[in-house]
């Protein structure tokens, strides 16, 4: 029963930002997702710090520039990787990662980062995380957690020899852990449209006992508030793709958010297969999204947004209905 597990995954269950490998030696990985967007939008940067416990184990940090159209691996050894067990805390090689902060030392990139005002996953018993009672499955082949969906920025990074300005700016945080992507997904991300509006959303094939379902999740935030929708609250989803971009549905009883992707640069990135970080994915963030929100009693809402994340990876189009 629940009830019964260790105290120490317990916590880790309930806090998803925390480090979740404690007493992983191989076929696993853990990174955590920092998409950074400066105020005028010149500068879009993400940054993944992670670890990687396959045929070579190391630590890394994984960087994108999506106006650049470049990207970075940074390679440690995997004793340089250490996290705290209790609050997400974690350093890579000479880097510091935490919900409000974040420290860059080496030649490639330089820095210090602070965030305020984050809107973090409030987790309960039934949804110690985003992926609800999935959370407890322990057989997952990925497991997704929400650190922040919005909160503004302050501080300044180098990156290959070029000053970035982040002060009022707009961040979002995120993580993944586990042994391997799903063999194919849709995921967007955005938070600069002319309100205070952040969503994501992602679908994916899921691996299950032997076979295998769509898994979807989509969290929207607005008006201070987070509206969830995925496979286990009971919500549909529908998933078209188009040449030049992707359109997602989300509805429930009360509510329905669409959302149209429209595709930007990609930038090709590395993503985990048994731990290893050998597979290729690209992903864009100057990709624009088209919102649509409506909910019983309330006016809808139309936004545009930019410097938005996209990735669609795999055969996509086995999760389009």
């Amino acid at each position: 029963m629940l009830f019964w597990l260790p105290m120490g995954l317990w916590h880790r269950l309930h806090n998803p930002s925390v480090y979740q490998g404690v007493k992983k030696k191989t076929d696993y990985f853990e990174g955590w997702y920092f998409k950074l967007v400066s105020h005028n939008e010149e500068h879009a940067i993400g940054l993944i710090p992670g670890i990687s416990l396959g045929e070579d184990p190391h630590a890394f940090l994984q960087i994108i520039d999506g106006r650049a159209e470049t990207s970075h691996y940074l390679r440690f050894d995997v004793k340089t990787f250490v996290a705290d067990p209790k609050i997400f805390r974690v350093r890579v090689g000479p880097h510091y990662f935490s919900p409000n902060k974040v420290i860059l030392d080496s030649p490639e990139v330089a820095g210090e980062l602070t965030f305020r005002k984050l809107v973090p996953w409030n987790p309960s018993f039934l949804k110690p995380g985003i992926m609800g009672w999935y959370s407890y499955v322990p057989f997952m082949q990925c497991y997704h957690g929400l650190v922040s969906m919005n909160h503004e920025l302050s501080g300044q990074i180098s990156l290959a020899g070029v000053q970035m300005d982040f002060r009022g700016g707009k961040g979002y945080t995120e993580k993944d852990w586990g042994r391997s992507f799903p063999r194919s997904w849709i995921w967007m991300q955005c938070n600069h449209f002319d309100r205070d509006l952040s969503v994501m959303a992602s679908v994916a094939h899921i691996p299950w006992l032997g076979t295998h379902f769509t898994g979807f999740l989509a969290v929207i935030w607005i008006n201070n508030e987070l509206k969830l929708y995925t496979t286990y609250t009971g919500a549909k989803y529908s998933a078209k793709l188009h040449d030049d971009g992707v359109e997602l549905e989300f509805s429930d009883r009360t509510s329905r958010l669409m959302l149209y992707a429209q595709k930007g640069a990609g930038v090709e990135l590395r993503s985990p297969l048994f731990g290893n970080m050998t597979g290729k994915v690209s992903e864009s963030l100057t990709a624009s999204i088209k919102l649509e929100y409506s909910a019983k009693g309330d006016k809808t809402v139309v936004a545009s947004g930019s410097s938005a994340g996209l990735e669609v990876a795999g055969d996509a189009e086995e999760l389009t209905k």
